[in-house]
């Protein structure tokens, strides 16, 4: 198996994963509540997981505006600073504004977005080095002195890193994380 078929091949497991074992798993009503009184929310793991997603390959890889900002109203996040949903750690406020359709909607269309992009993927173009802080400032708003630790993490790497790491490596950390939530609050299908 090439490097190419096997990024096809993560990126549709983790959108499986996500939706099948998480999102349909889960009754809507449930996606808020956070597990045991504590940690994160199945609101707050789609909705992470989704924007970093949407901001490595959308921005910081094709140069584009994050897909966030089409779904931003819809999200009820209108009112809400740019680097809403990327910290690690919830902000309930913030999820009790996030509808489940909506949410949805929002990671869809990311999945499909970079489904489609990686479809056409060059291997050569994985060594590229995008000009990623120029790219967060000027789609993503993102100001580099708020968002400093995504600067130094993000700067220099590889279109390859991205797509193995905020997509794929970060994704499934987050879907295991949300597959332990699911458990803890009682909807496991085994």
């Amino acid at each position: 198996m090439d490097l190419r078929t096997w990024l096809l091949d993560s990126h549709a497991d983790l959108n499986t994963k996500l939706l099948g074992s998480v999102m349909h798993q889960v009754p809507i009503e449930s996606w808020q509540v956070q597990a045991d009184g504590g940690g994160s929310s199945i609101t707050w793991l789609v909705l992470h997981l989704a924007r970093h997603h949407d901001l490595a390959l959308t921005t910081a890889i094709r140069d584009h505006a994050p897909l966030f900002e089409l779904h931003r109203a819809d999200l009820g996040l209108a009112d809400t600073g740019p680097g809403v949903g990327l910290p690690e750690r919830e902000d309930p406020a913030i999820s009790a504004l996030v509808g489940a359709d909506a949410l949805t909607a929002f990671a869809v269309a990311v999945f499909e977005s970079s489904a489609n992009w990686l479809d056409g993927l060059s291997a050569m173009a994985l060594d590229t080095v995008p000009d990623t802080a120029r790219r967060l400032e000027q789609h993503a708003h993102l100001p580099v002195d708020s968002f400093d630790w995504l600067y130094r993490m993000w700067s220099g790497k590889t279109v390859g890193w991205f797509v193995q790491w905020p997509v794929i490596g970060h994704g499934n950390a987050h879907v295991g994380e949300a597959i332990s939530v699911r458990n803890r609050l009682g909807f496991s299908p085994f």
